[in-house]
């Protein structure tokens, strides 16, 4: 029976194992070499090893990025490191570039992804990619609802796409202001996000030209929440989640809403509702507007920031249950935030429960009652009657 797949990133093995246990069904990562995550933890191979078992225990899989544009000093070093991949028993590398995919096919028994770095919107490129032996394609973020269904009605292989987290300026990965500003090159891990900066904009005389506040072209996120039914009707392989630098918070609770949403659907078809509870949910968890940018055909002005932006960094994210005692009825706490007695919180769980509970006694490690929780991964224990459990997390209730 069909179901998609949720995908989620996971910058380094603790963010794996959250995705996994926040219902993931497979997660990408990042190795030591050739991927497009320079700034990110990224994985050794003796962690993927072990992603890789933690993974599979749970009949879960787990593909490497190996999306770098290679150049030609590094042929032999590829074929080597992508040996060294299959050793781990990973279920697929995502690649972009071409000769990538010919190395691995030719000598190893690696299953291969195409990369949404190849810009794939139509069929006849993804007809192309099957037979050179990609047993999967990600399509590019620019394609449309309707697009995608032609290709699914044409090309009998596994589609992915993205529905959740940031955006490019343009066709993901073939910007180059990032190398002309920064010598950065977007194309070997090393992007500096440009279209994330302010500008002065002149008119052709070089006369400044004023505005409310300075002019930038960041592109609002991305979020899909609404149409995963369309997604499913459409029999997508895979449902996508950006975002392998954002914090275990951001990754539980992505991972966690749309996991709700899927089961929910597949589940009840004919009582399906849309959840705005879950919408509010995830526009509290970024700090960018999002809209459903190409998926409807939608790329005008209002997919992005031409007169600034405020990105104010979360503070929704209060703690991480550690331990429950049940006799005492103690949660033990790992600080993530500032809280205080008093304040109003919601405690969400990988089995998609959540409890709203206002905070009362909170003791710090030596059993002494404090008001306030104000120090970075302060350990303390708070009184709940309510069962909680490792893995549980703690935000504040703001909608």
């Amino acid at each position: 029976m069909y179901k998609p797949e949720l995908l989620a990133p996971a910058g380094d093995l603790e963010k794996l194992k959250w995705a996994i246990i926040y219902g993931a069904d497979a997660v990408y990562i990042g190795g030591p070499s050739f991927g497009l995550r320079a700034n990110a933890q990224n994985f050794t191979i003796e962690d993927i090893k072990e992603g890789v078992k933690f993974a599979h225990d749970r009949n879960r899989k787990v593909y490497v990025t190996v999306n770098i544009a290679l150049h030609n000093e590094e042929g032999k070093k590829v074929l080597e490191y992508l040996k060294e991949l299959e050793k781990t028993g990973i279920d697929a590398i995502i690649v972009s570039d071409l000769a990538i995919m010919d190395i691995a096919l030719k000598n190893t028994k690696l299953e291969v992804h195409i990369s949404t770095q190849q810009s794939v919107t139509n069929k006849e490129s993804v007809k192309y990619l099957k037979n050179k032996g990609a047993t999967r394609i990600v399509l590019a973020r620019e394609t449309s609802k309707e697009d995608i269904k032609e290709i699914i009605d044409n090309v009998d292989v596994e589609i992915e796409t993205f529905i959740h987290g940031a955006m490019c300026a343009s066709y993901s990965g073939r910007c180059v202001l990032s190398n002309y500003f920064t010598n950065r090159d977007a194309n070997r891990g090393g992007c500096s996000q440009i279209c994330r900066w302010d500008f002065n904009l002149e008119d052709e005389n070089n006369n400044k030209i004023e505005g409310e506040k300075p002019f930038t072209f960041c592109t609002k996120d991305l979020s899909l929440l609404k149409y995963i039914p369309d997604m499913i009707d459409m029999k997508i392989t895979s449902f996508k989640i950006e975002g392998r630098m954002r914090s275990i918070y951001y990754i539980a609770t992505i991972v966690g809403i749309y996991r709700k949403a899927i089961d929910e659907y597949m589940n009840n078809k004919e009582s399906y509702k849309y959840n705005k509870e879950y919408e509010a949910i995830l526009n509290r968890c970024a700090n960018r507007e999002s809209t459903a940018q190409f998926f409807y055909g939608i790329y005008d002005e209002t997919c992005q920031y031409y007169n600034g932006r405020i990105e104010l960094s979360n503070q929704d994210f209060l703690g991480v249950v550690l331990d429950y005692d049940e006799k005492k009825g103690l949660a033990l706490v790992e600080q993530r935030n500032y809280f205080k007695k008093g304040d109003l919180v919601e405690i969400f769980s990988p089995n998609g429960n959540i409890i709203t509970y206002e905070i009362n006694d909170i003791y710090d490690e030596d059993n002494n009652l404090i008001d306030i929780v104000r120090h970075p991964k302060q350990i303390v224990k708070i009184k709940i009657n309510k069962t909680l459990h490792k893995y549980d997390l703690i935000r504040i209730k703001r909608y």
